[in-house]
């Protein structure tokens, strides 16, 4: 080979190399752009699948028929948990807006007349004062001077409801495929151990059980804590008789990731229970709403296993961030996917400064 053929040589080396390249950057972009829809049912299904693995795990034992029966009977249970609640709060939801829209329509929805002292509160204590007098004595001439505003948040409630079911369908979708990754988790582990394998090396085992370990914590002792004082909140709300009892239990549940106090959403209810229901019940109910918004404290040591402390302004900048990006499902997604990247990296920092 002269001298000359070296250029052309190097000159076709290098097109080959662009144009192979860039049909790779083509079809990965095409890929994920067809992909991105199912992003986090797929991650979150991951989520829930290392989750859940021990109890299925523990239960299907060395069969794989029994573990296969397991995941189905992990996903019917899950869905059916999911599905029936959902149905009980869009009717209660249809019955209460139904039962206002009549009491306005035949004049006997009413308001008590404010406290005198509302209208010496700073700032918004003339304004509400006026508005709450005329909503007393004529709620419709009140309803009509809000109007716009009316229209608005009604719109954005029917929003809220179209994404609300949206974010039930994409837990469905992520549930059958966490379904389908216990069924196959041995050869799933395996195929995940030997992709982080080609990044981080003979470390990949390692980091795999370190995210499995973090999943699990935060999954038992963020969401799974939240869930059960959700839960706990709704029955004490249905037992008193609290409208719309569904979506307060909702709130809790999502303050309850965030890492905020749930008595800030069963504090106003236990006031309404104690102006519309007798004082003992009333009583009643605001030691349980301590008690649910206090029993975190008792739940999560229990729960957390395996040692992993995330702290709150983690798992707040995750759960808001996810539920910005991905709405409702994105609130648990983003808390736990932010976890897992805390602690790799707090553990990648801690042995930086013991190898140093």
């Amino acid at each position: 080979m002269n001298s000359q053929d070296s250029p052309k040589l190097f000159e076709k080396n290098a097109i080959e190399v662009v144009v192979k390249v860039g049909l790779l950057l083509i079809l990965v972009v095409w890929t994920f752009f067809i992909i991105r829809p199912f992003l986090v049912p797929v991650l979150w299904g991951m989520i829930l699948a290392v989750t859940m693995e021990p109890f299925i795990g523990k239960f299907a034992g060395e069969s794989a028929g029994r573990r296969k029966l397991a995941s189905i009977l992990f996903a019917l249970v899950v869905i059916a948990a999911l599905v029936i609640p959902a149905v009980m709060l869009v009717y209660s939801s249809i019955d209460v807006v139904e039962a206002t829209v009549a009491a306005l329509e035949d004049n006997t929805l009413t308001l008590p007349p404010p406290p005198s002292g509302v209208e010496q509160w700073p700032l918004v204590g003339p304004p509400l004062y006026k508005f709450w007098s005329l909503a007393s004595h004529n709620l419709a001439a009140a309803l009509a001077k809000f109007t716009p505003q009316l229209k608005t948040a009604i719109g954005a409630l029917l929003g809220s409801v179209g994404g609300g079911v949206k974010a039930i369908f994409m837990f469905i979708i992520s549930v059958v495929i966490a379904a389908a990754l216990l069924i196959t988790a041995e050869k799933g582990s395996a195929t995940i151990t030997k992709i982080v394998s080609r990044f981080v090396g003979d470390r990949g085992h390692d980091i795999i059980a370190l995210g499995c370990a973090t999943i699990r914590g935060v999954m038992q002792g963020v969401v799974g804590v939240a869930v059960i004082q959700s839960t706990l909140a709704a029955i004490g709300m249905v037992v008193v008789g609290v409208p719309a009892a569904g979506v307060w239990a909702i709130m809790v549940l999502i303050f309850a990731v965030i890492q905020l106090p749930p008595i800030l959403v069963l504090g106003p209810v236990a006031a309404w229970v104690f102006s519309a229901s007798e004082t003992v019940p009333a009583v009643i109910f605001l030691v349980w709403a301590l008690l649910v918004s206090g029993c975190d404290s008792v739940l999560k040591p229990i729960l957390m296993g395996r040692g992993v402390d995330i702290p709150m302004l983690v798992l707040l900048i995750g759960a808001l961030g996810g539920m910005m990006l991905s709405g409702i499902i994105g609130l648990f997604v983003g808390a736990v996917v932010v976890a897992i990247s805390y602690t790799l990296f707090k553990t990648w920092v801690v042995e930086q400064e013991e190898g140093s």
